[in-house]
């Protein structure tokens, strides 16, 4: 159990990668005051987390409505997780490069920041979703379900704490470290998609195990 749990945290933290994210944060908020930042950053851990947790609670239901197996989900999914992950190998923004900027100069309501970009896409987006609903598995059961809310509940606690304190954050880490970091994650989650890619193949395609 505690395997399963630690595999999920670690899968779902690289695809949230809240340290990579954090300069995207700090960009938004920098010139707030601190409780504007405290409250924002807790808006959008539960707003991505209530996301997340919706998408583990009917990810096979909509899987069965469009009659998706979950091996080409697996497969399909693989091949976006593995895109995400040398997007951050690469030191690529998910947001993209000018959303940050953008929203920091007032186009986007304060509420907005945390629920635009913040909790979507940048924390719950294609990526953290598939995530989710790979973990959850063809067969939902509630044993399994809990374990990977709490794996959600965790991960977002974690970017709530680093966003909380982004300002003490950035003075102990250097701009190369987060960048290490932030590719170590990246890593991380292309090494998780390659394995999601062939247990998919495999279900598709028997043969190729032989």
């Amino acid at each position: 159990m505690f395997v399963a749990f630690l595999h999920a945290t670690v899968s779902i933290l690289a695809v949230l990668n809240p340290i990579g994210n954090l300069p995207i944060f700090l960009s938004l908020v920098e010139r707030e005051p601190a409780s504007y930042q405290v409250a924002t950053a807790r808006r959008a851990a539960l707003v991505a987390f209530g996301l997340l947790t919706l998408f583990a609670l009917l990810g096979n239901n909509i899987l069965l409505f469009f009659g998706i197996t979950l091996a080409a989900f697996r497969v399909a999914g693989s091949i976006i997780l593995f895109a995400l992950g040398l997007k951050i190998l690469h030191g690529r923004s998910m947001a993209g490069p000018n959303l940050a900027p953008a929203m920091a100069r007032g186009i986007a309501s304060e509420d907005d920041v945390a629920i635009t970009p913040l909790a979507t896409p940048i924390l719950a987006g294609p990526g953290s979703v598939t995530t989710v609903m790979l973990l959850i598995g063809p067969e939902w059961d509630l044993p399994n379900f809990l374990l990977t809310v709490a794996a959600i509940a965790t991960v977002c606690l974690g970017t709530y704490l680093i966003f909380r304190y982004a300002t003490p954050i950035t003075r102990y880490l250097s701009p190369v470290e987060m960048s290490i970091i932030s590719r170590i994650m990246g890593l991380l989650l292309a090494v998780i998609a390659v394995q999601m890619g062939a247990s998919g193949l495999l279900e598709l395609f028997p043969g190729l195990g032989r």
